[in-house]
C-alpha cells in the first residue's frame, strides 16, 4: 500500500505492518501513510478486526529525530494534516484494534500502541515516553491517552523523568495487557482479533463509540450517550440475530454467564 505501511487481510483479520526497518522510526510519511491504512480498514466490510506490527525485533522506537531537528515552528503549524492524524485515525477506527508489541516501543512508537482498543507485549519489549530527553514533550497523542490507560501519578512519572520501562512493569501499570514470548506475540494478537471475525458488528462498533466519545464528556452525558446508542441497537440485524441464537440455546430469557 504505502512505502513503509502496508495492510494485509488474513481472512477477517488486517494486519498493518510497520517497514520502516530496523527501527521503524515513525516520519511524517509514516503519518499519512496509517492515515491511509484507517481508512482502508474502516471502509472493507470484509475486515472485522485489525492487528498493528512492526515486525520480530522492533514495534516503532519511536518519531525520526533528525526529521524533527529540521523543522521549525513555523513547519509544524503549515502542516496541514496536523503531527497526530495518522494515529488519531486508527484510534478512532470503529473495529477492534489490537497493538501486537515487539523490542522498543517508545516515543511515537508507545503513542501508537496507545491507540489501540488492547496491547500484547512480547517480553523482551521496552516502553516508554522518553520525550522530555529532546525538550519536547509527546505530540501524538501522549500527554492524553496514557493519563486515561494508568491513571494520572503513574502516566506523569513516565512523562516527566522519561525513563523506559519492561513489559513485565508496562503489564503491571496497565500499559499492556498480556507479556508472552517474542516469537508467540503476534499469533496471539492475532487469535484475539480473529474472535470477532463472526461476531456482530454493528454492536462492536458501536461499543467503541460509545467508550471513546464518552470518556470526552461528563459522567451524566456519558450515560446519556450509553442510552441512546442502547436504543439505537434495538433496530439492528445484530439485536435480532444475538437474541434469536440466545434463545434457541436455553430455551428461555434468563441471561447466563460463561461460554
Amino acid at each position: 500500500m504505502g512505502e513503509f505501511v502496508s495492510v494485509e487481510a488474513h481472512g477477517a483479520v488486517a494486519v498493518v505492518r510497520l517497514h520502516r526497518h530496523p527501527l521503524n522510526i515513525l516520519n511524517l510519511q509514516m503519518q499519512d501513510e496509517l492515515a491511509l491504512a484507517a481508512r482502508e480498514i474502516g471502509a472493507d466490510g470484509a475486515i472485522r478486526s485489525a492487528v498493528i506490527y512492526g515486525g520480530e525485533k522492533t514495534f516503532a522506537a519511536g518519531a525520526d529525530v533528525k526529521e524533527m531537528s529540521l523543522m521549525s515552528q513555523q513547519d509544524l503549524l503549515e502542516r496541514a494534516e496536523g503531527l497526530q492524524h495518522g494515529f488519531t485515525d486508527l484510534a478512532r477506527l470503529r473495529k477492534p484494534l489490537i497493538a501486537a508489541i515487539t523490542g522498543y516501543a517508545l516515543g511515537g512508537g508507545c503513542e501508537l500502541a496507545l491507540c489501540a482498543d488492547v496491547r500484547y507485549a512480547a517480553d523482551n519489549a521496552i516502553l516508554g515516553q522518553p520525550e522530555v530527553r529532546l525538550g519536547i514533550m509527546p505530540g501524538s497523542g501522549g500527554t492524553q491517552r496514557l493519563p486515561r490507560l494508568v491513571g494520572l501519578s503513574r502516566a506523569k512519572d513516565l512523562l516527566l523523568t522519561g525513563r523506559h520501562i519492561s513489559a513485565e512493569e508496562a503489564h503491571r501499570i496497565g500499559l499492556v495487557d498480556l507479556v508472552v514470548p517474542a516469537s508467540e506475540v503476534l499469533d496471539n494478537a492475532m487469535a484475539w482479533a480473529g474472535q470477532f471475525a463472526a461476531g456482530p458488528a454493528v454492536a462492536l462498533q458501536t461499543i467503541k463509540e460509545a467508550v471513546q466519545n464518552g470518556l470526552d464528556t461528563s459522567l451524566e452525558h456519558a450515560l446519556e450517550l450509553e442510552q441512546r446508542l442502547f436504543v439505537r441497537l434495538f433496530g439492528t440485524e445484530d439485536k435480532s440475530i444475538g437474541m434469536r441464537h440466545f434463545l434457541s440455546k436455553s430455551g428461555n430469557a434468563v441471561p447466563f454467564v460463561g461460554n
